[in-house]
């Protein structure tokens, strides 16, 4: 992530795992964090190399005495939490970079009392 990537109130990720460049709207929390962040020389937001974020979150882990967490499971949750917020399918996807559902829809399990909220 590069501050040239932070536009306004979206960050474009220009590659992807899917190579399929998007857009990414960020809310007034995700602005917040990212002002307060000094600027760094080399145009990097974070100064870490992604591997190091899941070696940490491994060892964090482990200190915590869990078991049969990844760092991907933070994104699960991520992508639960979008659906639970009352996004649309095609919103969720804009965000997550899912290009179908069957692969998204491993993602959200709709809790009964959210559902039956909508339907009173």
């Amino acid at each position: 992530m590069r501050r040239e990537h932070i536009k306004g109130t979206t960050l474009a990720i220009p590659e992807t795992k899917t190579d399929k460049a998007r857009v990414i709207p960020l809310n007034d929390t995700a602005l917040a964090i990212l002002k307060r962040l000094p600027a760094r020389l080399d145009g990097w937001v974070w100064g870490v190399k992604p591997d190091s974020i899941t070696q940490a979150f491994a060892r964090a882990v482990k200190r915590a005495g869990l078991e049969d967490i990844t760092i991907h499971d933070t994104r699960h949750e991520a992508t639960s939490r979008l659906f639970e917020m009352g996004l649309e399918i095609q919103e969720v996807a804009a965000i997550t970079g899912h290009d179908d559902w069957e692969s998204l829809k491993r993602y959200t399990h709709p809790k009964p009392e959210n559902i039956r909220k909508k339907l009173v």
